[in-house]
């Protein structure tokens, strides 16, 4: 099954995984969309990225009866925070069907979640004890209930769920299907598994003996909102002849070519939604040098065999080992020095080791480089497109009298100085640190001091919370500054340019099974 096509979805359904920008299934969901349209119990392994929500969301949405207004189908999930975005997903794809959905999760006024159930829902996305709670004050109907999803199963074991879960189970119909979601499958698991669940389906995605070809694979941390110049400053500094650049949908592709374009790049895009012309007429640009940097999806870029590009760059991560090695194999060709570049922003951190393992292979962590290196890097190219200015036949003449205007009131290099950082600098001046002001916290000179709520009491040490946090963030433990352990919290220091990147990856972890909550320090008062 290599096209959802393939799965006699519904129009409206196949119109949102469209939408969506997907444009053929992943390894789970190829797997899991015809099992459970089947009416199966499935049971499937698998880590988050792999596009696990879609692979039971799709036939979760195709099964809804939109002409009745019942809740049809719950997902259990671990935290509000993936409720939330599994929601989301299955929100988007269900759009065009007019699937109504419900997040609902703990620390949100009850009161309006029951007025939405009142109102009608077809799918209820939940945490366990919120579920459970309105499940026994009978404000979630479960009647019409015919499928139940465990959302990353192992995560709720580890957070103490399993009780709720069984309490929640006790509620719905007993001839319900049951979907099983678990990175990991523990004892637990598999007891609930064999009591809840009829002639359960295994699925997994067998990687097999995945290897990534010897090319130089590096990766950059980037805050994705950050990452369009995150790429701007990695292409300026790096010597590209060509490059395919892989995007994780057809929007995504859209988005970053236009960006690039007006930027004054040599890019074009690649997606399924062009036609054969389209696709021939940017393809045929990219041989011949016209176009530098083709921004491409997986499914675009099969087939495209051109044996001088220099770089691939995973602009977003690829949702499966497979697709990794698929994407760089396209670089390295005939002999050749090829170059893969990752950008990794903190919730992907993840799903890099996860491709680290299956491929054997170590990706190298690069810092950005800097303003003052960009700069260095380009002042050859810029030098030259003055000089082929001043050597043109352009008219300068319409700028004469606000030259005239400058040189009353600056010198030369002033203005010149000026009107080059307005040509080349205003698409490089924006920084990363810039997202966040963290103001004064205490730290060292350099340096940004954090708080975090948990300290002796989730039995961690200086050297648990160091490790946890270079894993999470992909640091080196020797980054990392001062450490102080109390009773029930903790402060860490970390380097001011890494601060915003720990931030993000450690705000919303776990360490020791415990919920993290992460926040800029308070400045030490004097006695």
């Amino acid at each position: 099954m290599n096209r959802f096509e393939q799965f006699l979805l519904s129009p409206d359904i196949l119109k949102g995984i469209q939408d969506l920008g997907f444009e053929e299934p992943s390894p789970i969901q190829a797997k899991c969309i015809p099992a459970i349209l089947r009416g199966e119990d499935v049971i499937g392994q698998a880590q988050t990225g792999t596009g696990k929500t879609a692979a039971f969301g799709i036939p979760v949405l195709e099964k809804i009866d939109t002409g009745l207004s019942a809740v049809q189908s719950i997902v259990l999930a671990p935290t509000r925070e993936l409720a939330i975005q599994v929601s989301e997903e299955i929100r988007r794809i269900g759009r065009p069907k007019r699937v109504k959905t419900l997040p609902i999760y703990g620390g949100q006024a009850i009161g309006r979640q029951i007025k939405a159930l009142q109102q009608g829902v077809h799918i209820v996305i939940g945490t366990p004890g919120r579920l459970l709670d309105h499940l026994r004050r009978g404000t979630l109907k479960t009647n019409h209930v015919q499928m139940v999803v465990l959302d990353e199963a192992d995560e709720m074991l580890d957070m103490g769920f399993i009780d709720d879960i069984e309490e929640v189970m006790r509620f719905v119909p007993k001839g319900r299907q049951l979907l099983l979601f678990s990175a990991t499958m523990p004892t637990p698991i598999r007891q609930l598994a064999q009591k809840y669940m009829r002639k359960p389906r295994y699925i997994t995605v067998n990687h097999g003996e995945v290897t990534a070809p010897a090319i130089t694979q590096v990766y950059y941390r980037v805050l994705e909102n950050f990452k369009v110049e995150a790429l701007c400053r990695i292409l300026d500094s790096e010597e590209i002849d060509l490059s395919i650049i892989f995007c994780r949908t057809k929007k995504g592709v859209d988005e970053l070519t236009e960006a690039l374009q007006a930027r004054g790049y040599l890019a074009g895009g690649l997606h399924g939604d062009l036609t054969q012309q389209q696709r021939d007429r940017v393809m045929n640009a990219f041989r011949q040098g016209e176009i530098e940097l083709l921004i491409a999806t997986d499914v675009a870029a099969r087939g495209i065999d051109v044996g001088s590009v220099s770089h691939v760059v995973n602009y977003d991560i690829p949702q499966d080992v497979e697709s990794y090695v698929h994407r760089i194999g396209r670089t390295g060709r005939a002999g050749r020095r090829g170059i893969a570049l990752t950008l990794v922003t903190p919730r992907e951190m993840k799903q890099l080791r996860l491709i680290e393992q299956e491929t054997g292979a170590r990706l190298t962590p690069k810092e950005l480089p800097t303003l003052e290196e960009v700069a260095s890097k380009q002042q050859e190219s810029w030098i030259a497109q003055m000089e082929e200015t001043i050597q043109s036949d352009i008219d300068f003449s319409l700028l004469e009298d606000m030259i005239r205007q400058l040189t009353a009131k600056f010198s030369a290099e002033k203005i010149m100085a000026a009107a080059l950082h307005l040509a080349f600098f205003d698409r490089i001046t924006k920084t990363e640190e810039s997202a966040y002001n963290f103001g004064e916290t205490g730290a060292a000179p350099g340096m940004v001091r954090f708080f975090i709520n948990v300290g002796r009491n989730a039995n961690l040490g200086p050297q648990e919370l160091a490790k946890a946090i270079a894993e999470h963030a992909g640091i080196s433990h020797r980054q990392i500054g001062k450490i102080n352990i109390y009773d029930r919290f903790s402060f860490v220091e970390v380097p001011k340019d890494l601060a915003p990147f720990v931030y993000e990856a450690l705000r919303q972890s776990k360490i020791n099974g415990a919920r993290i909550n992460m926040e800029p320090a308070r400045p030490r008062t004097k006695s």
